[in-house]
């Protein structure tokens, strides 16, 4: 093996070393054109001497331009026999054409014939928003370059997992994607999950975004050229050019059209909005359970208990460690837990003991799912429990035997009653470090093997599979792969899926793959259930299937501050809502302070979890008294806030909304907002800008042109701090910003429904402890009227769980004219006695009428109106 890697790194060097300059590459030359109102076809043919560059020049390839939807256009090139990978259509499917006309379409397709380049403009504006003409096209076998002109200082936001800015740099930026196992979340590297969409926002002109529905490892390069024009250029070590152009032209709309390409967000159950608890190295069952004792008695609220893979035997997925987690024993703390009304979650991994007499191991090696390597063997590597197989979850038997797992090991009856699962290592991360680790010779034969040798296909089988006869290992082109080659530290990239296809082309899909198969198993145990699944690693359209926590972080201020970047990246761009950080940081030792703040924090966040690694002390929130405060009010807060989140949820899986939103999102020409990534709005109404700098007790935030009223206090923002006016909004000073505070501001123009869960909230309750006591209590709404005195909202209600809520749902839509409200809408949930008992209108600064309260109750069964 080492003797003929070494052998393919001379050839690379060869090859590169005779391949001609990017200067010469001829591109493509279009003939054969053929077009209808909503389509385009045509052939493109090399347009002079082969450049291979990194690898050999594809003569003939066909191009495919597709009016999808008056606001979606697809632009398709691939090479004409079809053999180069494509995504396969049941891991990502496609989106319908609705075969719109090119002359009403919000996007124009325009090409240039010799040589190939291609424009799309905005129709109403005449905006480029894409334009390949600066140089050509490059498509060979194991490298594609396409590069777009942007405009000067473009405001670009997305492309993938990663701890950058918001706003991505535009001179000198390379972003990589290639999921990969990341501790302590690099900045400028790739990390555990690729999604190759990006917007551009042009302030007054708009907002678009482009997908590219590529698998592929690739370098996404943001520069300028020699002439000082700006560009954006892919290049891949394979796959095809298959573009998404999504017309916005708001950035909202952007984000809903993306959903309809990848698929929209599952909705999640309501008690997963709670706050969640887990460490890594808890050393038995009698800690977990004082841990729960503790957060009972420091009157902190703990929905779910999560267990880390220190409750496993030797770290074997599906087994308990006998002597410090009795099985017994931990089901019967798990059923303590649903007396509580409280949740239980636990990790699995994908890598698979090799171990004849391990039962999962066994079954799935008679089942033939696990991944192979070229001679027919089981492909092996290392993973907690040592050498392990791994999964090929594109197999279609791999679901029936991963589901029979969960199904026995996690029956409600007989095993773990787990309210969740919780899949981790995914990218996926293997602990060899490179091609040599576990060689043949090393291999055990006395263990059950495949008999199944994997045959190279034949060329010319049209089934987007991949190109035959690649270097899988090496190719010449080497993305920027924080690890130095494609093969370290994951899966080795020459094993061939049960398709046909290989993990060089899918990679980035496994973790896709697994959360799948994984939701699928889930749905087996409980039918009528919403699932609940966390992921590490994702692609686009994971949120199909689970949330996503942004992985092994360090318990720093900067990475505190990358959460918030982290957060806006997911929830607006990628179009995944349920998602959030290891609060107080993973690895490291947490400082008190910073964890005060990121328990306040991460309480605004949507997946809301401290965890923390084996290498770092224990950091659950009582164990500072600080803390402890800061959390308890920090719970408190998000607990009457539940619904409004849920509700936010609810339409993001309905019509792909994003939950979080940078301040651009709702104030498009306001230039200020375009760079802000220390702030986020939660929703349409709430505007959380956190204490970012190290140790203070002051923040200064900025506030776009509007009414604002404290959320705490429902004073106008005016009434008690000072502000300097500057792009059509104003910058705010807070100062003396104490441990458990954090400044929120509701947007004026909002109608916020609140639980009154919390024992300040004058209801005579205590503190609700879970989200099942929330969910029982009644309701306040507060009325924050806009500068013409009006304001609306929403609630979504349902039982929380349900897989299925149809007809048992209630969709409320609020309306304030200025004197009265009115609630109607869809009303189909049984809120079994919840009301509304109080409407509060807050100061809307005409005639003085101050904050006006009236007490009541009005049932949420049906529309009511309520007159000041």
């Amino acid at each position: 093996m080492i003797m003929m890697l070494k052998l393919l790194a001379l050839l690379s060097l060869f090859s590169i070393a005779s391949a001609a300059p990017l200067a010469t590459c001829p591109g493509y030359r279009v003939t054969n054109v053929q077009s209808g109102d909503s389509y385009l076809v045509a052939d493109l043919t090399l347009a002079g001497t082969s450049c291979n560059l990194y690898s050999e020049d594809i003569t003939n390839l066909r191009l495919t331009v597709e009016y999808q939807t008056d606001t979606r256009l697809h632009v398709l090139i691939e090479d004409r026999e079809q053999n180069v990978f494509q995504i396969q259509d049941s891991i990502l499917p496609r989106p319908p054409s609705q075969n719109s006309s090119s002359q009403t379409a919000a996007l124009r397709f325009t090409y240039e014939a010799n040589p190939f380049s291609f424009k799309v403009t905005r129709a109403s504006t005449g905006d480029v928003l894409f334009d390949t003409s600066p140089s050509p096209l490059i498509f060979e076998t194991q490298y594609l370059r396409l590069r777009t002109r942007l405009p000067p200082n473009p405001n670009l936001y997305g492309l993938g997992e990663h701890s950058d800015s918001f706003r991505l740099p535009t001179s000198g930026y390379k972003r990589t994607l290639w999921n990969s196992e990341a501790p302590y979340i690099p900045q400028n590297q790739n990390l555990y999950g690729s999604h190759p969409v990006y917007f551009e926002h042009r302030g007054g002109t708009g907002t678009h975004g482009v997908f590219l529905r590529s698998a592929a490892g690739m370098d996404i390069v943001i520069g300028k050229s020699d002439a000082g024009e700006q560009y954006l250029e892919y290049n891949t070590i394979g796959g095809v050019v298959d573009l998404y152009f999504l017309a916005g032209p708001g950035p909202e709309e952007v984000s809903k059209q993306y959903a309809e390409v990848v698929g929209l967000p599952a909705m999640m159950p309501y008690w997963s909005l709670g706050f969640h608890q887990c460490k890594y190295g808890w050393p038995d069952l009698g800690h977990v359970k004082q841990v729960v004792k503790n957060y009972s008695d420091a009157g902190i609220p703990l929905e779910a208990l999560w267990d880390d893979i220190d409750y496993m035997d030797n770290k074997l997925d599906f087994s308990t460690d006998p002597v410090r987690y009795p099985k017994d024993q931990l089901k019967g703390f798990v059923e303590e837990l649903h007396g509580k009304d409280m949740r239980y979650v636990q990790i699995l991994d994908p890598g698979i003991r090799y171990k004849s007499d391990y039962g999962p191991f066994k079954r799935g090696a008679e089942k033939n799912v696990f991944l192979k390597a070229a001679d027919g063997s089981w492909y092996r590597g290392l993973q907690w429990p040592g050498e392990v197989v791994w999964p090929d979850w594109i197999a279609p038997q791999t679901k029936e035997w991963w589901t029979t797992e969960i199904l026995t090991f996690y029956d409600p009856n007989n095993g773990i009653d787990v309210d969740g699962l919780w899949i981790d290592m995914n990218e996926a991360s293997n602990m060899c470090a490179d091609t040599t680790c576990l060689s043949s010779a090393q291999e055990t034969r006395s263990l059950p093997q495949s008999q199944t040798v994997i045959s190279p296909r034949a060329p010319g089988d049209g089934q987007h599979l991949g190109l035959p006869n690649r270097d899988l290992f090496t190719p010449q082109y080497q993305i920027a792969n924080h690890y130095p080659t494609l093969s370290s530290r994951t899966l080795f990239t020459n094993i061939t899926n049960s398709d046909g296809s290989t993990q060089y082309d899918t990679h980035n899909l496994y973790a896709l793959t697994m959360s799948s198969v994984s939701r699928s198993a889930l749905l087996s145990r409980s039918p009528t259930k919403r699932p609940f699944l966390l992921t590490r690693s994702t692609f686009s359209g994971s949120s199909r299937f689970a949330a996503h926590w942004f992985g092994d972080n360090f318990s720093s201020w900067v990475d505190y501050r990358a959460s918030i970047r982290q957060l806006l990246s997911f929830s607006a761009v990628h179009n995944y809502p349920m998602v959030g950080s290891d609060v107080c940081g993973f690895n490291g030792q947490a400082q008190e302070k910073m964890c005060a703040r990121w328990a306040i924090l991460g309480a605004w966040q949507p997946f809301y979890r401290n965890h923390a690694d084996i290498s770092a002390p224990d950091q659950e929130f009582y164990r500072w008294s600080s803390v402890a405060a800061a959390a308890r009010k920090a719970i408190a807060t998000r607990y009457r806030l539940l619904d409004y989140i849920y509700t936010g949820l609810y339409f993001a899986s309905k019509t792909g909304e994003s939950l979080v939103k940078p301040l651009w999102f709702l104030y498009p020409e306001d230039a200020a907002t375009f760079a802000i990534d220390t702030q986020f709005l939660l929703g349409d109404s709430l505007l959380v800008s956190p204490v970012v700098e190290d140790d203070v007790q002051s923040v200064s935030f900025y506030l776009p042109q509007g009414v604002w009223y404290d959320f705490f206090t429902h004073s106008r923002i005016s009434d008690q701090t000072s502000a300097s006016a500057g792009a059509g909004g104003q910058t705010i000073t807070v100062t003396g910003v104490d441990w458990d505070q954090i400044p929120v501001y509701i947007r004026g123009g909002s109608i916020l429904p609140l639980r009154l869960s919390d024992a300040s909230s004058d209801s005579g309750q205590e503190q609700a402890m879970t989200t099942k006591e929330v969910h029982q209590r009644n309701f306040e709404i507060i009325i924050a009227p806009d500068q013409n005195g009006k304001a609306k909202g929403r609630l979504y209600l349902d039982d929380g769980e349900s897989l299925d809520s149809s007809g048992r749902e209630s969709e409320i839509e609020f309306r304030w004219d200025g004197a009265r409200l009115e609630a109607r809408g869809k009303f189909g949930y049984d809120t079994k006695g919840v009301v509304v008992v109080r409407v509060v209108v807050l100061d809307d600064g005409v005639n003085g009428n101050g904050e006006r309260k009236v007490e009541g109750e009005w049932g949420l069964m049906g529309g009511f109106t309520v007159s000041f």
